[in-house]
C-alpha cells in the first residue's frame, strides 16, 4: 500500500510480476494507524503487515524491508502458517 494512485500500482505490479493486490492509502489513515506514515509524509515507510480476515495483526515486517526479497519472505511465512505450496 502506498499513497500512489490505483493506476500507478497496477502498472508497477504488472511490471514486477506481482501476483497480489497493491492498495492505495490516499487518505493515509491505514498508514498512520499502523505507524508506517503520517499526514506530512510523501510516502509511507516500507513495512509489511499480515492481517487475518478478522483484522488481527499476525506478522509484521518493519526493519529494512527489501522489495526484492520481501514478497517471497511473506509468502514463505504464509505457507508455514496456513499451508499450501
Amino acid at each position: 500500500m502506498s499513497y500512489g494512485s490505483p493506476e500507478l500500482h497496477l502498472e508497477w505490479a504488472e511490471d514486477q510480476g506481482f501476483q497480489y493486490e497493491l492498495w492505495t492509502d490516499d487518505d493515509r489513515q491505514l498508514s498512520i494507524a499502523y505507524g508506517a506514515g503520517d499526514e506530512d509524509a510523501w510516502w509511507p515507510d516500507r513495512e509489511t503487515f499480515l492481517i487475518n480476515r478478522e483484522g488481527d495483526l499476525i506478522l509484521e515486517y518493519v526493519d529494512d524491508v527489501d522489495t526484492a526479497t520481501s514478497p517471497y519472505d511473506v509468502l514463505d511465512d504464509c505457507t508455514l502458517l496456513f499451508g499450501g505450496e
